[in-house]
């Protein structure tokens, strides 16, 4: 239990990290980074093998951010990590900052891939894991899409060549956070990866025990799909399933309330 609480504890801190983020830019995709903030923390504080100090060593896990305009859960996420220092959250979105609405692979340590036109980071993590094959890298490369992004033929086609190569090193992950249901809905996603060939399991994406074991797991002979059945905007309740909150920033006299929530 107290270690439970002690992991809520700092997801609360980096999503107020993330909102004050924001706040002098007046935009930033906040239910999108809530939405993926737990996956990327258990990713990165339990199981990717990542070094902060040698961030481009070549022995290394990879991972790959898709959906890129969740940038500041990556962002908060890498800070915390001590890939650069956190008070650069403070300067998101500036004109001369590395902390851009899409993450840079160019500017930031620890981002892989620029990223942000959706559909191209599977592609990019299927290439990847072919090369650190090639290259006899035993490391694993993980990605995160969202569902909406599953909209994109460039995925089903990359699942399609990951599995044809057994790339059983690859970990796709779907935020599943039913954004695009209202659009098409995507039904059962980890059905229709098994079908193209996956090992593919559904999961809540906002338990850690639930990420850890799933991002642990792995299979010897093929690729494997998390889907993660989150809440866009988890953790504040204004902002939950709420599309208005989708690229908007908090006003004056909201912020303080959701400062308070996130406590």
């Amino acid at each position: 239990m107290k270690a439970a609480q002690t992991a809520q504890s700092r997801i609360n801190s980096l999503k107020r990290d993330i909102v004050l983020a924001t706040i002098a830019i007046g935009e930033g995709h906040i239910p999108s980074a809530f939405s993926i903030l737990d996956i990327l923390w258990v990713l990165y504080n339990r199981v990717a093998h990542l070094n902060p100090t040698d961030p481009k060593a070549a022995n290394r896990d990879r991972f790959i951010l898709s959906k890129g305009h969740g940038s500041l859960a990556l962002y908060a996420v890498l800070a915390e990590k001590g890939f650069f220092p956190i008070s650069e959250l403070e300067r998101f979105g500036a004109f001369d900052s590395r902390l851009g609405g899409h993450p840079d692979c160019n500017k930031v340590p620890g981002v892989e891939a620029s990223t942000g036109s959706l559909g191209h980071g599977l592609p990019m993590g299927v290439g990847m894991a072919l090369g650190m094959r090639i290259r006899g890298i035993n490391r694993r490369v993980f990605v995160v899409i969202g569902d909406g992004e599953s909209n994109e033929g460039s995925i089903w086609e990359s699942a399609l060549l990951a599995s044809h190569h057994r790339l059983s090193q690859l970990t796709c992950i779907v935020d599943y956070n039913h954004s695009t249901d209202r659009a098409l809905s995507m039904g059962d996603i980890g059905e229709k990866f098994r079908s193209f060939g996956w090992a593919a399991t559904t999961i809540n994406g906002h338990d850690h025990d639930a990420l850890y074991d799933a991002l642990t797991r792995s299979e010897p002979d093929r690729p494997t799909a998390i889907i993660a059945e989150t809440v866009k905007g988890h953790g504040c309740r204004q902002m939950e399933n709420n599309p208005a909150w989708h690229h908007r920033v908090p006003t004056p006299g909201e912020l303080p309330s959701i400062l308070q929530e996130l406590t």
